[in-house]
């Protein structure tokens, strides 16, 4: 029997008390909202919430900002003293003089209570649901709250429990907080469905075992946050080998031929994602992560004279190094991962004219001289043939033709370091060929957990159980050996956490892994281009002022973590 649905959405439960945190008295109507649908129909629409942040989230300016610009990976200049100040915001963070008014870590801690309390909107209702799948889809909602609130624990030490919208919700920390999250994921892993019938964009299976794999490998962090060293417990590293063993041995996931597929506009049905965010055009997504580093004086598609970049972070000089170090004499762009090369002007400079068609831009670590489209009073200059025009960049935008868009090494806060050109930059997702300003329209999935990522930890649980450097060794190969078409990176010889180390890195950079991987790798409190705060007490975020005010007529109730 068809169920009457009056309303698909009902007002987001508090996470909280009233006002309690953060601001959630928001209304969410479909417009759809309609007697006809069917059951299915009804039951998508109280998911869909679920996941609606998650682009959010994923912002350049938020969840990225904070797991990538605060380490060796990513720094983000006042460029040219006029672009990306944003009252020193950036420039603190990467010092880890973060303080809890920060509005990236506002925005993403309101972001994901948000996500959180309308996960809990959706178990609420499904638990009251008569529909045949409301089991399935009260599993994915309770899954969805359970990553959430890994989100929390890493992000801000905390976790929510909270089942009843009506109710406080309770804050664990620590121990109390690893197993609430691990006893919901493994309450929903059987009920969930395979990536197969679902997709990388919702959560699946396979998206449970990753994220069982990841809590299990970060759980000696989590539990004693400001050690001066950490206690990867046997079991805990048995039991990332038991979940990455289930992945790799279930086939819902394949490693791509094609490292930069995984990054591509289209990369919703590439066979190595097992989680993403969502951001097929049709979905609203956007494409801030391919814009966020290149040039303003880059622009990647033929048909749009006004999408381009923002000049926003590069890499730093120390986490090329370890491309250097590893790789010798060679350079490293013979690694498939580090860039691959689309224009031939870069090889060949008399190659001036490309057809519309066949014009892209580089993707990697993009190094020196660019060449591109060349956007003379607001259109790309023609060759007498009609083909675009490609060329020695300058930053015209800037009305700096003197400046060329040539990538230096050097990175840093002072004025020339912090010139529009300054710094490596990263070009690892697609540039949306549906963007007409570079900013919306993005089709990427932006990768939550792929399957390099899942060898990658088993490899690092073998070592630290056993010192397992053999069986590390064959999964690392592994990846390494998959990147075929072109020469994959030679195969290593040996293994060590270090070793391991540096290959995330290499595999995973701006991939938003990278402050977990330094904390866990005792390499948070280390020095690197304009960081050198040693405090153990800055491996987690403040929680937002604001959340604690709105928690005041609950004393007690909400504690800034130590240190700020």
């Amino acid at each position: 029997m068809r169920k009457k649905i009056t309303t698909i959405l009902t007002a987001a439960g508090m996470l909280l008390l009233s006002n309690a945190c953060t601001d959630l008295n928001e209304q969410v109507l479909d417009e759809t909202l309609s007697a006809n649908l069917t059951e299915q129909e009804a039951a998508n629409g109280l998911l869909a919430p679920v996941y609606a942040l998650l682009p959010e989230i994923f912002m350049h300016t938020r969840y990225f900002a904070l797991q990538e610009i605060s380490t060796d990976e990513a720094i983000l200049p006042y460029r040219g003293g006029t672009d990306w100040g944003d009252n020193g915001i950036y420039l603190a963070l990467h010092r880890h003089n973060t303080t809890s008014t920060d509005p990236n870590v506002n925005a993403t801690w309101n972001n994901v209570v948000q996500s959180l309390s309308r996960s809990i909107t959706a178990i609420t209702s499904f638990k009251s649901s008569t529909y045949p799948g409301a089991a399935q889809y009260l599993a994915e909602a309770r899954g969805m709250r359970a990553y959430y609130n890994m989100i929390m624990l890493d992000l801000y030490g905390i976790a929510f429990i909270k089942e009843d919208p009506g109710t406080t919700s309770t804050i664990v920390r620590g121990e109390e907080a690893i197993k609430y999250i691990e006893s919901e994921l493994l309450a929903i892993e059987p009920l969930v469905q395979p990536k197969s019938v679902v997709g990388p964009g919702r959560l699946n299976q396979a998206a449970v075992w990753g994220l069982l794999s990841r809590l299990y490998l970060n759980a000696a962090v989590y539990r004693n946050i400001y050690g001066a060293s950490f206690t990867f417990a046997s079991a805990d590293m048995d039991k990332v080998i038991q979940y990455t063993d289930k992945i790799i041995a279930s086939g819902q996931a394949k490693l791509s031929a094609d490292y930069f597929s995984i990054f591509n506009d289209n990369n919703h049905s590439n066979d190595e994602l097992i989680f993403a965010v969502d951001q097929r055009a049709e979905l609203n997504g956007h494409n801030r992560m391919a814009y966020f580093s290149i040039s303003g004086d880059q622009f990647p598609l033929a048909e749009f004279p006004a999408a381009n970049g923002t000049d926003g972070p590069g890499i730093t000089s120390d986490f090329y190094k370890t491309w250097t170090d590893a790789y010798g004499t060679v350079d490293p762009k013979a690694d498939p991962r580090f860039y691959q090369e689309n224009m031939s002007v870069y090889s060949n400079k008399a190659d001036t004219c490309i057809n519309d068609a066949d014009y892209k831009i580089n993707r990697g670590i993009l190094r020196d001289q660019q060449y591109g489209a060349i956007r003379v009073n607001g259109a790309f200059l023609r060759c007498p043939d009609g083909k675009l025009k490609v060329g020695r960049l300058t930053y015209l935008t800037r009305n700096r033709a003197d400046l060329p868009v040539s990538f230096s090494q050097n990175i840093d806060f002072t004025t020339a370091g912090s010139n529009y050109n300054s710094g490596y930059r990263v070009s690892k997702y697609e540039f949306s060929k549906k963007s007409n300003t570079g900013r919306n329209r993005g089709d990427a999935d932006i990768v939550i957990l792929r399957l390099a990522d899942i060898y990658l930890m088993r490899a690092e649980a073998k070592l630290r159980k056993s010192n397992d450097a053999a069986g590390a060794l064959a999964d690392v190969n592994a990846v390494r050996a998959a990147r075929t078409k072109t020469t994959p990176p030679p195969a290593l010889t040996n293994m060590s956490l270090d070793i391991l180390y540096r290959e995330r890195g290499f595999e995973l950079y701006w991939e938003m892994v990278r402050r977990p991987d330094m904390i866990r790798f005792g390499k948070y409190e280390g020095t690197w281009t304009e960081k050198t705060n040693s405090d153990v007490k800055k491996r987690i975020f403040p929680i937002p002022q604001n959340a604690i005010d709105g928690a005041s007529n609950l004393p007690g109730y909400m504690q800034q973590n130590d240190g700020y």
